[in-house]
């Protein structure tokens, strides 16, 4: 259904395109035959909206991976730093949040570790929308934000790294074996919102894979049993994410290279001191509106990432 519901999309998006090019060839036409050139800015609007909606029809051809259509699995952790990574990755929570909810997506928290002043230490977030993966898997790697921190009373520049992982939430059963032996699942007490049955009993799962060190951790469901299927469908999604990637020459198809969260290994970054500027280091692609990039704008480096992908060689 999810793939009939994008093929349907798809389709409407094309009649709607086809039918503005043919109002906008109309109103070109009229244009000319009347000589009006107080018609010239109108033209020029309907233009600007028309290439709008072209690209981003383009766009949406470049998601033709396996899982581009799922939801996604989005998990942000903050790097060495203390408080002022926390806060940083506080910032991206929300700039996800923002985006996802501007597109109409729904978004919900798997998993939540305040930070002990301000921010977040990690969380986990579920957002589920149409081709969610393959908008989002343009923002995995280490993201890194310069600005005067509001926590050092100096008034100095800092330099702070957040990483951000992103996989595609298959819900299919997927032919994995995970060996008992293998695991180790751990129950706590859940953080944040949630009522009072949440709050009150150990109810979070975190499971670690040893053989990968992988870690997965879910506190969203009410139930402990609830949690735990979605912890270990989390895993099993992880673990075939990486065999995939072992089939592969290089494993940025699906997830990207695993980098250390520190300085030469960011994807992005955020300039908010002493000019602003957000550039991504992949396809060159800046803006100069930090702010509006931070609540939410991050279409541009999405789209840029896209072109970049389909234009790249296979080896990175």
């Amino acid at each position: 259904m999810a793939d009939l519901s994008v093929l349907k999309n798809t389709i409407e998006g094309f009649d709607r395109l086809k039918k503005q090019y043919d109002d906008l060839k109309a109103l070109i036409e009229m244009v000319d035959e009347e000589n009006d050139p107080s018609l010239v800015p109108d033209v020029v609007s309907e233009l600007e909206d028309f290439k709008a909606n072209f690209e981003e029809l383009r766009i949406s051809t470049l998601l033709n991976g396996p899982y581009d259509a799922d939801n996604a699995i989005l998990t942000i952790h903050a790097g060495a730093g203390g408080t002022e990574s926390c806060d940083w990755a506080g910032m991206l929570m929300r700039m996800y949040t923002r985006w996802a909810e501007s597109k109409g997506f729904k978004v919900e928290t798997l998993d939540l570790l305040d930070g002990d002043e301000a921010g977040v230490k990690s969380c986990t977030l579920q957002i589920d929308g149409p081709n969610a993966y393959g908008l989002l898997r343009s923002e995995h790697g280490i993201h890194r934000l310069v600005r005067i921190s509001p926590f050092n009373a100096a008034g100095k520049r800092q330099t702070s790294f957040v990483s951000v992982d992103v996989m595609p939430d298959i819900e299919e059963d997927l032919d994995i074996e995970i060996d008992p032996k293998d695991i180790r699942i751990d129950t706590y007490r859940s953080s944040g919102a949630g009522g009072q049955h949440i709050n009150k009993t150990s109810s979070a799962i975190r499971i670690t894979h040893f053989p990968t060190g992988i870690v997965v951790t879910c506190q969203n469901e009410r139930s402990q049993f609830q949690n735990k299927d979605k912890a270990m469908q989390m895993l099993k999604a992880r673990l075939f994410l990486l065999k995939e990637q072992e089939n592969e020459e290089k494993a940025a198809g699906i997830r990207g290279e695993q980098k250390d969260i520190a300085w030469g290994s960011q994807i992005r970054s955020y300039v908010l001191q002493p000019y602003t500027m957000v550039k991504d280091h992949r396809t060159n692609e800046q803006s100069s509106n930090a702010d509006a990039v931070l609540d939410g704008s991050i279409d541009i480096f999405i789209n840029a990432y896209l072109k970049w992908k389909s234009i790249k060689p296979v080896e990175e």
